[in-house]
């Protein structure tokens, strides 16, 4: 990892995630989906994203994160072609909060066992350091997400 690395905060069944940025083409506020007829569970559907067909992956669902209905607005995060395979994607988060810079030293490495399907890169402490004050960001592996699930 180097040194810092700027990654988007967003939420997701009322946790903070994160994203690599040099990963997110764009962010996006909801608008319509298509849905697909027998589409996996986690397949939202389909939008006109300015004449691109784009398929957009409901991350809570794929991730299986409890994602209560709240007034919480949700975004689509696009995803860069070289994170999907050149296909063109875009996950549904909870609402964006920010693009942050993290430093090496405030990224915890977990346990093999927390993270046996390589989805998460780290866990990010945020804010204060004292760690009552701090908070906590799942830091997301995107490329392996998309990599196991390119079915889209």
């Amino acid at each position: 990892m180097p040194e810092t690395v700027d990654v988007v905060k967003f939420e997701l069944g009322g946790e903070r995630y994160a994203l690599d940025i040099y990963l997110a083409r764009e962010i996006v506020e909801m608008i319509p989906i298509t849905p697909v007829p027998r589409a996996s569970a986690h397949i939202a559907g389909l939008i006109n994203l300015r004449g691109e067909v784009t398929t957009v992956i409901d991350l809570a669902a794929l991730l299986g994160v409890p994602d209560p209905e709240t007034d919480i607005p949700k975004k689509i995060i696009v995803l860069m072609p070289e994170a999907t395979g050149g296909a063109n994607v875009g996950v549904i988060v909870g609402d964006v909060h920010s693009v942050i810079q993290v430093s090496e030293k405030n990224v915890e490495q977990i346990e093999q066992a927390l993270g046996a399907d390589g989805f998460v890169k780290g866990i990010i402490k945020n804010g204060d350091e004292d760690a009552e004050k701090g908070e906590l960001v799942i830091w997301l592996d995107m490329l392996r997400i998309m990599k196991d699930n390119a079915r889209y």
